[in-house]
């Protein structure tokens, strides 16, 4: 299972530092998410967010690429058609026609970049459509 955590350091309604673990994954070939916090001060434990789809919230995505660091996913060679790509775009992301478009630019350029399990997801649904692409972490 392909997979990364962070935890970041959260105030808890006691008043102490708590943490919040953030995880992302893979699961059954689903990009998956969830969050637990937990304060060892007071016992609070709770299940913040557990699901399916893109991140809940921007700042626990940019907390995992800035303690995992970013990964690039690039074409790993030519395509004849780059329609394939940009369906897959528009059936995992909320993105116009022309957001697709543009996301297919850089997959063919330098690359789009994300967590590393977002990247996996995509590789994955690019290759059942027909287009090969490679990682970069």
């Amino acid at each position: 299972m392909t997979g990364q955590t962070v935890k970041i350091a959260s105030l808890c309604e006691c008043g102490d530092m708590a943490v919040r673990q953030v995880n992302q994954f893979i699961d059954s070939g689903e990009l998956c998410w969830d969050a637990e916090f937990y304060c060892d001060s007071c016992g609070a434990y709770r299940c913040e967010h557990s699901g399916r789809g893109p991140a809940p919230n921007d700042e626990w995505r940019q907390a995992l690429l800035a303690a995992n660091g970013p990964t690039r996913l690039r074409l790993a060679g030519p395509v004849p058609s780059l329609v394939p790509a940009l369906k897959v775009f528009r059936e995992v992301s909320d993105v116009s026609l022309l957001q697709a478009r543009r996301l297919v630019e850089e997959l063919s350029s330098d690359g789009v970049v994300g967590t590393l399990a977002e990247m996996e997801f995509l590789r994955t649904r690019l290759q059942l459509r027909g287009v090969p692409a490679d990682i970069d972490r």
